[in-house]
């Protein structure tokens, strides 16, 4: 059998660049406008955009490339077409399968007829099945740390831009509102988005509460067809909404029922305290509004001004429910935290009075009846944990299941929309599960969001 090709990524003058190449931009998430930053570009448009960037070359992957496209399958004064695999810097679940071919499994099992491409005729069915389940395996891996990288990448800009408050408000807005702007243009251009679990310890406490409330807000804000402006104020204010309790001790920066009516004034008046901020970091009127309205309910029974629904910014609405949401998931004492599924159904328990009909409706559609980070039973008595819910699909998350034949680190993402005569029974805590469910599933003990494109994922 011939041996795997090179995994060296050529690069190109990013004048030479043309439409059908698979290209690697090695600079941050956030200092493009595009969803993943590996891909085929497919416009004269967003050639020109890469050019914009500033960089004087990029790598580019022939083998993923359509080379049909690119002078009649040659590119001229470019590097060859090596075939090449691609490496630890792809971006995109999409891409993931393919990038992986050479990486999941050594290169002497795979019968090939030309460098780099595998010869599906000399496998046997049991080893084609295995292949290929290892290669969807690497790439849910692959999808997981490129949206993990994303997270931790975003959640530091959020970190330093709470940092900045005090000292340098005016850097802390353009710090603000640049982050947004990265978040809102990766969600624009990724038509299908999922929602994504993360594991624990990407983020600091104060920074994974403001990254969750300000990617679910934005998020909401996307399906309620906010305006550019409006879902920049959105998601300015979401990220910003507690800066008042950057002021208070740390004791009382978390409400506690044991509070005394002291405590409690204290811990209330960190949303004036934030509105004195948000005038010196000259915050925008909408984003003023979020912080101001933060704890606002739709009955009027919110704090500090009681205001209803009508009185409240459709903004503010949504970053109410959500903040809500986060904090029954991530209170302060994790032994309190209720499932994602048991905080939405309080949500929808109180929806009537407390929350805006509308928001909340759309907040279960979106985030589903069993969100990212909830523990369930399946229908076949095989628990699982949700990983990730596509908005379009609510109802059929995409869920790791613990399956004893099947070791934990070659365990596969099942997405319950193609899984025939599989669903949900019902959700449980995680200290519900056996032991050997519970160590195998691992659920962390506090949850943090973020989005990705939306991919098809296994069945069954």
């Amino acid at each position: 059998m011939k041996a795997a090709a090179s995994t060296i990524t050529p690069e190109i003058d990013v004048e030479a660049l043309r439409v059908g190449m698979f290209v690697h931009l090695d600079v941050g998430w956030m200092s493009h406008p595009f969803p993943l930053s590996s891909f085929r570009i497919t416009t004269a448009a967003q050639v020109a955009t890469i050019r914009s960037l500033g960089l004087g070359r990029v790598r580019w992957s022939p083998q993923d490339s359509d080379l049909s496209l690119l002078d009649g399958g040659h590119l001229r004064g470019s590097a060859s077409p090596t075939q090449a695999a691609a490496n630890d810097d792809v971006d995109g679940p999409q891409d993931a399968a393919a990038a992986v071919t050479e990486q999941a499994v050594p290169a002497a099992e795979f019968p090939t007829t030309e460098p780099g491409r595998l010869d599906a005729a000399a496998l046997s069915p049991e080893e084609g099945s295995r292949i290929a389940r290892q290669l969807r395996l690497e790439a849910q891996r692959e999808a997981l740390k490129i949206c993990e990288r994303q997270y931790g990448e975003a959640s530091r800009a959020c970190r330093q831009t709470l940092d900045l408050v005090a000292a340098r408000p005016a850097e802390a807005r353009a710090q603000a509102e640049g982050l947004t702007r990265a978040l809102v243009d990766k969600m624009i251009d990724a038509r299908e988005i999922c929602i994504r679990v993360l594991t624990e310890g990407a983020a600091d406490k104060t920074s994974m509460h403001a990254m969750n409330v300000a990617v679910i807000s934005l998020l909401m804000g996307r399906c309620f067809g906010f305006s550019a402006e409006e879902i920049q104020d959105l998601g300015v204010g979401a990220m910003l909404h507690d800066i008042g309790k950057l002021e208070l001790p740390q004791r009382l920066r978390h409400r506690e029922d044991n509070f005394s009516p002291s405590e409690l004034r204290v811990y209330q008046e960190h949303v004036e305290m934030g509105l004195v901020q948000a005038k010196r970091l000259g915050l925008s009127a909408g984003a003023t509004a979020v912080i101001a309205q933060h704890h606002e309910h739709a009955d009027g029974s919110g704090f500090p001004a009681r205001l209803n629904s009508d009185r409240m910014t459709m903004a503010a609405r949504i970053v109410s429910l959500v903040n809500r949401y986060d904090n029954l998931c991530n209170p302060r004492l994790p032994a309190r935290a209720l499932t994602p599924h048991e905080s939405v159904s309080l949500l929808f328990a109180q929806g009537r009075s407390k929350f805006d009909t509308s928001v909340l409706s759309g907040f279960i559609k979106m985030m589903g009846v069993y969100p990212p980070g909830s523990t369930v039973q399946l229908t076949d008595d095989r628990y699982a944990t949700v990983v990730a819910v596509n908005s379009s699909r609510p109802l059929k998350p995409s869920v790791l299941v613990h399956d004893p034949a099947v070791p934990r680190e070659e365990a596969l993402v099942l997405d319950l929309e193609n899984a025939v005569g599989l669903g949900i029974r019902r959700s449980i805590k995680a200290q519900q599960l056996p032991p050997t469910a519970l160590d195998y599933l691992a659920p962390s003990p506090r949850v943090a969001y973020f989005f990705e494109p939306a991919v098809a994922l296994e069945a069954a």
